[in-house]
């Protein structure tokens, strides 16, 4: 049985106040070592990595769902999807001005789905930098009938997947990684740094952040795909299948899906073993 709650209307399509950010050549840094990337412009903090995009939309990723959402639900919260479009690459010396809207919300079985739009400008030309969109998943919870908009369709391409992978890459979750994970990235959540909360919530233990988990993937993409060039990616989405640990060896599986108007779409996911942990996972790259 799903608990009943009442999602405020009232909140929907409204925008958040912008954050800005400030891009700094250390914070690229430390968020490219923070998620193993191998990448030299990375870690050098010339360039961000894709997923880094994450960081300076951080304060504006949940306020608009604080505008909808019930407060005392939100220890039920988990990462649904994620679905990045780019402009440009983040380079250091950016300020950038984010801003967010809850754009519609749903029932499943097993629980609400809440969809998020996001949005990244150059605070000096105004241009756009990258939007995302993005679901967050509460389990147990009805929020009775569907409002306004889902996010956009990532396609599985589940027939490509059953030939062979055009190429792979290989991950290592450490030990430590949640540790270092969350200063870098800003994401504070202790289901990813204390075990008694970790143990409360019904997990083993502690888990990896999935915009971790998202952003080996996209290194690994990447390397094999794109010459290490994050310049290329246009789009880069995926669906959170199943948890990852500290200690995971996961492969990323990659497929050629077809080019059209000088960009290839690659389908990928990401697993552990035989656990698909990124699933519907989608890169768009411009061909060079």
């Amino acid at each position: 049985m799903s608990d009943v709650f009442e999602f405020d209307r009232d909140g929907l399509g409204v925008w958040s106040d912008p954050e800005r950010f400030e891009v700094m050549r250390e914070r690229i840094a430390e968020y490219a070592a923070a998620t193993n990337d191998p990448i030299a412009a990375h870690l050098a903090g010339d360039v961000a990595s894709p997923v880094f995009a994450i960081v300076p939309a951080f304060e504006a990723l949940m306020m608009p769902a604080v505008e909808v959402v019930p407060m005392d639900i939100f220890g039920r919260i988990t990462h649904g999807e994620q679905d990045f479009h780019f402009h440009r690459p983040i380079k250091p010396g950016d300020v950038l001005v984010s801003k967010g809207r809850v754009i519609g919300w749903e029932t499943k079985s097993s629980g609400a789905l809440i969809y998020i739009h996001l949005t990244c400008e150059d605070e000096v030309s105004g241009d756009i930098v990258n939007e995302q969109y993005l679901s967050a998943f509460f389990r147990g919870v009805d929020a009775g009938e569907k409002v306004g908009d889902a996010m956009p369709v990532v396609a599985d391409y589940t027939d490509i997947k059953t030939t062979s992978p055009f190429a792979k890459a290989s991950h290592h979750v450490d030990d430590d990684q949640t540790f270092r994970y969350a200063p870098a990235s800003g994401d504070p959540v202790p289901l990813h740094l204390d075990e008694d909360v970790a143990k409360d919530a019904g997990l083993p233990g502690i888990i990896a952040h999935g915009l971790c988990t998202m952003a080996m993937a996209s290194w690994g993409v990447l390397t094999e795909v794109a010459n290490s060039d994050v310049a290329r990616v246009r789009r880069f989405a995926v669906r959170f299948s199943k948890f990852v640990f500290p200690g995971d060896d996961l492969e990323t599986r990659i497929w050629n899906v077809g080019t059209a108007d000088g960009v290839t779409t690659y389908a990928f996911e990401t697993v552990r073993g035989t656990d698909v942990v990124l699933s519907n996972g989608i890169a768009e790259i411009k061909e060079s």
